[in-house]
């Protein structure tokens, strides 16, 4: 039988609740009680009985650090606040592909890739919540080379078929997503997201990257043939809050191909940056994968159990 693990996200312990009671005194002696007042302690929400960080996740129900059972079940969870809505589609784009984890599941992607060597038996690591995919990571598991961890969803199925991104076609994937401070920068590889041509051991065409230069974390998308890097921030900022981007890419060789990648939180954009002349093809077809892929051989203390939430994902072609 399958089990959920809940990762820990370094959320901090709840406060305790304060009770504060108001009576007034009307006209004619009359006294109305008002009711007490539940509030966190510094204004923090309650969320499904549990103390929230604002744009955090609560604790669920019986835990409490904020870490379920490895038995809990996925709805026993709390999620972070709500992520920004999806944009309608852009002028001059054809929408391709917009799943609802909670309507679509898993079903959306071409593969699922949830501890394929089995080192973490019995726990499903790649599930929906709510209506948001949520990639777990606990510390024993091993892909299938032992280096290193991988949990990742892959290619995206619509309409009863495999899309298919091809040499000289434009795509626009976005999609909002949430790091917590538990899933770090590191100085090895973590992976969030790649653009890979399908087959084992081919090398990643792009990638999203959490780094880490000292004890400075960085987000960043890199084109992985001669390491170029389309945009770069700093990640401690942008941990605990919904995120917004949107990467858009034309397939080809160099200099064919060309990169935009945009990032915002709350509105704000934070990246917005465009490499051309680079190289965007191996052969045969490029496919997008969403999770965490990471090396464990980090030295600097950075691996940590953690998460990935992805939500309001959407992919659209250059029309």
């Amino acid at each position: 039988m399958w089990t959920v693990r809940n990762c820990p996200d370094n959320s901090a312990v709840p406060r305790r609740r304060t009770v504060l009671a108001l009576a007034a005194v009307l006209a004619a002696g009359a006294v109305v009680s008002v009711a007490a007042l539940l509030g966190g302690v510094g204004g923090r929400p309650v969320v499904h009985g549990a103390w929230a960080e604002p744009g955090g996740s609560g604790a669920a129900p019986g835990t409490v650090d904020g870490s379920a059972s490895p038995s809990a079940s996925a709805a026993a969870k709390s999620s972070p606040s709500t992520p920004p809505p999806a944009s309608g589609t852009p002028p001059g784009w054809r929408l391709m592909w917009s799943p609802q984890a909670g309507r679509d599941g898993l079903a959306a992607f071409e593969g699922v890739e949830d501890d394929r060597a089995g080192t973490d038996p019995g726990v499903k690591h790649i599930y929906v919540q709510g209506d948001n995919y949520r990639v777990d990571m606990p510390m024993n598991e091993r892909d299938s080379a032992p280096d290193r961890q991988r949990n990742e969803v892959k290619g995206m199925h619509a309409d009863g078929k495999d899309l298919s991104l091809g040499l000289g076609e434009t795509w626009r994937l976005d999609w909002s997503f949430y790091i917590p401070d538990s899933l770090q920068g590191t100085n090895r590889f973590t992976h969030i997201m790649q653009l890979k041509m399908p087959g084992n051991g081919s090398a990643p065409i792009l990638t999203m990257d959490l780094s880490r230069q000292g004890s400075v974390q960085k987000i960043q998308v890199k084109i992985f043939d001669g390491g170029t890097v389309v945009g770069s921030t700093d990640l401690a900022p942008l941990q605990n809050t919904w995120l917004s981007t949107s990467l858009t890419f034309t397939i080809g060789d160099a200099p064919q191909g060309a990169v935009s990648w945009m990032l915002s939180a709350g509105g704000r954009t934070v990246v917005n940056a465009t490499k051309t002349g680079v190289d965007t093809w191996l052969q045969d077809r490029v496919r997008p994968k969403w999770g965490i892929y990471r090396s464990v051989e980090d030295t600097s203390g950075s691996l940590h159990p953690c998460y990935l939430l992805l939500t309001k994902l959407r992919a659209y072609q250059k029309m």
